[in-house]
């Protein structure tokens, strides 16, 4: 199964009331691959989250690159599917390009999930956009 895009996503959330809109962030959640527990260290750490948040980058034999994240709160980690579902198998160029808190607004996070929910959102991007930086230097 194939995951779906941001587009879509939003396309199912919109037509969905709030409770309804949990469940489908907890499900995208578990649908992301399984981190390893091994990659879960302090380097790949999210600083600034209120729970506890890792994202690991790799890169493919093509140059894009591929996110592993997790999280020890559901709805945290289904946030961070929506993040990782606007910059998964992109280029480090491509993500570099990628305005990621303008094409997660129409979710309206904030105001539909309490502040510590969402506290850590801009880390997460600002982890993403330097990974796809330092990735871009090195081509």
């Amino acid at each position: 199964m194939t995951a779906p895009t941001l587009a879509e996503t939003l396309e199912e959330y919109e037509f969905l009331d709030a409770d309804e809109r949990y469940r489908l962030l907890i499900e995208l959640g578990r649908a992301l691959e399984p981190m390893p527990d091994a990659l879960k260290t302090d380097a790949t750490l999210v600083r600034g989250c209120s729970a506890s948040v890792w994202v690991y980058p790799t890169r493919t034999d093509q140059g894009r690159l591929q996110f592993l994240a997790d999280s020890n709160a559901a709805i945290t980690k289904g946030i961070i599917a929506l993040v990782l579902l606007s910059v998964q198998d992109r280029t480090p160029e491509e993500i570099g390009a990628t305005d990621i808190a303008a094409a997660l607004a129409p979710f309206d996070l904030r105001n539909q999930l309490s502040s510590n929910r969402t506290q850590g959102i801009p880390n997460m991007i600002a982890l993403i956009r330097a990974t796809a930086a330092r990735y871009a230097g090195e081509a």
